[in-house]
């Protein structure tokens, strides 16, 4: 089956546009993730900073979700560098493109502004709030990690919406530990406390076949069954210096909780109910299918890791491609044509074909110098090449996940 469905016969069947498709129906979803970006929030005007009449719409709707039709409800929001903006623009000049640190004074200046709001827009529709703040790091340590979910999982069962947002006084993209807007943070919160749909509000109502800003014969996409390179291309490019998502990011994003079995809707923020109409499944926006089953937790965990930092690498030839994504075996070193990078037993690393895509990640079972020794040999000869023996496989199949 190709990534997009209905579309016109120029692409490939694996995105709808326009066409009705079956949808999961009321009371499908139990427990959501909603995310709210710059753009949605601030409707564009982001020297105004959040939009209260916004973000009270997206509280009463949280809230009828909630008390009506008894979902877990969690929201990743963004907006506290506009909030920041808000406070200081009329006293002090700002850059026209933000560097690092203006994020994070604007952050430390709006964060608790913004989620005084939230708690005041929640507590009139009788519902408590949480802040809940995070980076990479936090998301990168297995302990941590699990952590995080058990709080989570704690507030959604008190009631208790966890309003999330990554915390920009200390992440700093110029070493890779920004989330990008949120979208990406909010993937991995769906996949950390086991969601069954992500809500990406945006200020586009869906995926089109391309920019519909710069091209007016775009169509937007009703579904999609898989992200591959053709649906990625009609992203487009992300034009706005003050918000770091765009549809690139939200493809990624989508890629990723897909892949750990969650659903997924990109839709317009501002659209009446279109919260409640995607948490009741009704189509709105472009609706990303779920892969069939969910991961164990363990294998999630290495999903929502992909990304981060300069992982180690292992090539494979072509055999060892066919046998891990039709056959679901474990990695051998026979089927390893080279290493890149450096990693040691016990670190996450990416399987890459020898075109240079990911096919995979897992964790290694030996050492780059270790696998650069055994690379090419039969499993059997392990012991005598290397005098020890940490297993037949370089990366087990029940520690490897495919991209």
């Amino acid at each position: 089956m190709s990534a997009l469905r209905g579309q016109a016969d120029s692409l490939s069947p694996t995105v709808t546009a326009g066409a009705a498709s079956e949808s999961p129906g009321k009371g499908s979803y139990r427990r959501i993730v909603v995310k709210a970006g710059t753009n949605v929030l601030a409707g564009g005007n982001l020297q105004g900073g959040p939009d209260t009449a916004v973000m009270a719409d997206l509280a009463e709707q949280i809230a009828r979700l909630a008390t009506e039709d008894g979902v877990q409800v969690l929201l990743v929001t963004s907006g506290a560098i506009a909030a920041g903006r808000q406070a200081i623009a009329e006293k002090i000049a700002l850059p026209a493109v933000p560097d690092i640190p203006t994020r994070q004074v604007l952050a430390a200046l709006g964060q608790n502004r913004l989620m005084a709001a939230y708690a005041e827009l929640f507590e009139r529709q009788g519902i408590a709030v949480s802040q809940v703040l995070l980076t990479i790091k936090d998301m990168a340590q297995r302990q941590s990690y699990l952590n995080i979910r058990n709080t989570l999982l704690s507030l959604l069962d008190l009631g208790v919406v966890p309003v999330v947002n990554e915390n920009d006084v200390v992440a700093a993209d110029e070493i890779g530990e920004v989330f990008g807007d949120n979208d990406r943070l909010s993937s991995l919160i769906a996949a950390l406390i086991d969601a069954d749909l992500l809500v990406i509000l945006s200020d586009v109502d869906g995926l089109y076949t391309a920019d519909p800003k710069l091209d007016p014969t775009a169509t937007r996409i009703e579904s999609v069954d898989f992200v591959d390179e053709q649906v990625a291309a009609m992203a487009g490019e992300h034009r706005n210096d003050w918000a770091r998502g765009g549809m690139p990011t939200k493809l990624d994003a989508a890629r990723l909780v897909t892949t750990s079995g969650i659903a997924m809707t990109i839709c317009r923020g501002r659209d009446p109910d279109v919260v409640v109409k995607a948490a009741r499944g009704e189509r709105v926006g472009t609706f990303f299918r779920p892969a069939s089953s969910k991961p164990e937790a363990r294998k999630r965990w290495m999903l929502s890791r992909v990304g981060d930092g300069d992982w180690g690498q292992v090539v494979v030839d072509d055999g060892a491609v066919s046998a891990l994504r039709r056959n679901g075996v474990s990695l051998l070193a026979a089927g390893i044509r080279s290493v890149v990078g450096g990693f040691e037993r016990g670190d996450i690393i990416y399987i890459t074909d020898g075109g240079g895509e990911h096919i995979a990640c897992g964790i290694a079972n030996y050492s780059a110098g270790d696998v650069q020794r055994i690379r090419g040999m039969r499993s059997d000869r392990i012991v005598d090449t290397l005098g020890y023996h940490y297993g037949q496989e370089v990366v087990h199949r029940n520690n490897l996940v495919l991209l």
